[in-house]
């Protein structure tokens, strides 16, 4: 059992599980009766996305220092309790359950799923690659 970290709108693979959206908004154009047919998610759970305001600044990240001070911040708010509690049962959740996690960012090295990837790590959750 594991979670999968994905770009929402790809292609499902066998075994996925649910697959949850970490975005702060639905896909534009698509109708919620569509969202899970057409490969974005099941689940919303926006929570663990950032928020507007670090939205636009991972945007406009253009070096690494940027992204670093987007990735700090975005750690900050997810050291929120709410945010936090959810991370928690997600990595509990990994070991008994498959399950994916994911935004539509094509870059995962410039989108938050790379952090969310590494804070649920950090909690023990079962993450394949």
């Amino acid at each position: 059992m594991s979670i999968r970290v994905v770009r929402l709108g790809s292609p499902r693979v066998r075994g996925e599980g649910v697959r949850v959206g970490t975005v702060r908004h639905p896909p534009r154009g698509v109708r919620k009766s569509e969202l899970a047919a057409r490969d974005f998610y099941d689940v919303w759970l926006p929570i663990l996305a950032p928020s507007a305001a670090l939205v636009k600044q991972a945007l406009g990240a253009e070096d690494a220092r940027a992204w670093s001070s987007f990735a700090n911040r975005y750690r900050r708010e997810m050291a929120a309790p709410d945010a936090s509690r959810t991370l928690d049962l997600l990595a509990a959740l990994s070991h008994d359950s498959d399950f994916a996690v994911g935004c539509y960012c094509a870059d995962e090295a410039r989108c938050h799923r790379s952090i969310l990837r590494d804070l649920l790590a950090e909690r023990g959750a079962s993450i394949r690659p």
